[in-house]
């Protein structure tokens, strides 16, 4: 797992899995889950604190995520004249997931 965390920093694994597997697959349940703790020690009547803290919980992952997709797209090489589109918009729409989802 350690090896696969490196690799997604340093932009070794391609755009398409990176972007939709590891950011928007696995990224997008993670905050999901983590904001449904968070109501649900809301309405348990627990301490909010814990509610803050498990909502903000996925930003770390977030913010490797958007650093993996950056970096990816870094290294996208499209197969014709004009595919950098993908790479650049993989790096606009993980900012603003990442915004989004730490917002959710």
């Amino acid at each position: 797992m350690r090896e696969r965390l490196e690799e997604l920093w340093n932009g070794r694994v391609a755009l398409a899995p990176a972007f939709w597997s590891y950011a928007i697959g696995y990224g997008t349940l993670f905050n999901l889950v983590a904001t449904g703790a968070a109501f649900t020690i809301i309405v348990l009547g627990w301490p909010a604190i814990f509610a803050v803290v498990l909502h903000f919980l996925p930003i770390p992952y977030n913010l490797v995520m958007v650093v993996a997709v950056w970096r990816s797209a870094a290294r996208y090489e499209g197969e014709a004249k004009g595919e950098t589109m993908w790479a650049n918009l993989a790096r606009g729409t993980i900012v603003i997931w990442a915004a989004v989802m730490t917002l959710v």
